[in-house]
This record gives structure tokens, sequence and C-alpha cells, in this order.
């Protein structure tokens, strides 16, 4: 069965901007595009290099219960030009209504302009499952046992 996410415009936004919409029909994440306010829709915002800032979406969602949506760089994005998200994959909860911003981080050595509907990220709606959490004396025996960041080799 295909989740439904319901999405609600804030009052400001431009409701002309598509909404979260994938791009190819084997997609797996839908574009979000950054809806930025009347008073700098013409100029869009820059962020200088090293700079984190939330782009305004225009929307909030309502996601199903049992259901999560991430938050994902555009990979064009960050190759071309180092714009990537610093908290990645970023969670939205299902019973989160606020809205939708994405905070943008310039890794690049160029100031960039984010212009109104521009694609800025992309989002996944996944499955979530919630585990119970026990304390106990002792863990299982592993070939690996407590060896962890890069303990396993290289490549």
């Amino acid at each position: 069965m295909t989740p439904t996410v319901q999405i609600l415009w804030d009052d400001w936004a431009d409701t002309a901007l598509p909404l979260p919409s994938y791009e190819t029909p084997g997609a797996a994440g839908a574009d979000i595009r950054a809806n930025l306010p009347a008073d700098i829709r013409e100029t869009g915002f820059t962020l200088q290099p090293m700079e984190r800032r939330i782009a305004p979406t225009g929307i909030r969602l309502e996601i199903p219960q049992g259901y999560e949506v991430q938050i994902r760089p555009r990979s064009g994005l960050s190759l071309k030009h180092g714009i990537t998200l610093p908290n990645t994959p970023g969670t939205i909860d299902s019973d989160y209504r606020g809205p939708l911003g994405v905070i943008l981080v310039n890794l690049g050595t160029e100031p960039y302009t984010v212009h109104h509907g521009d694609r800025i990220a992309q989002m996944i709606v996944a499955p979530v499952v919630q585990a119970a959490f026990t304390v106990v004396d002792g863990l299982t025996e592993t070939d690996r046992g407590a060896g962890g960041f890069g303990s396993t080799g290289r490549g």
C-alpha cells in the first residue's frame, strides 16, 4: 500500500510552486523546492562558504503513523557547488506538524545563491520500526567484537 503524505501550504507560501515530486519513474526521493518569503523571492538568498541557513519550503506535512520522512541532499548541488545538508539524513517524525525547513550548508569555495523555486533537497518516505530496549548482563560474542571506526579494514 502506498502511504499518503498530506501537505498543508503555509499562509505566506507561493502555492504556484510544485509540490514535492519524483522527477523520474525510478526516483527514490521526491525533490523539495525553496519557497521563499515574498520579500526575497526576486533576489533569493546567498550562502557564503561554510555558512548554514534554513531554507523554507512553505509546506507542513502530515506523515502517516509508522513512517518518517528523511531529508537528503541533492547530489548535483553537492558535486557542482558544495551545497549539502549538515544533518543528513534529517528526520521528520510522523507527529511533527510544524513548517518544513531544510538546513543547507555551503561547503564550496564560492558564494551560492538559492533562488525561489530551486530544488534544494530530496524527501524519502520510509517505514519506521520502534524497538524495545532492555538492560542485560552481557552481550553475545562476535568475530568483530568491540572493534569499530575502521576495524574491519580498508576498502
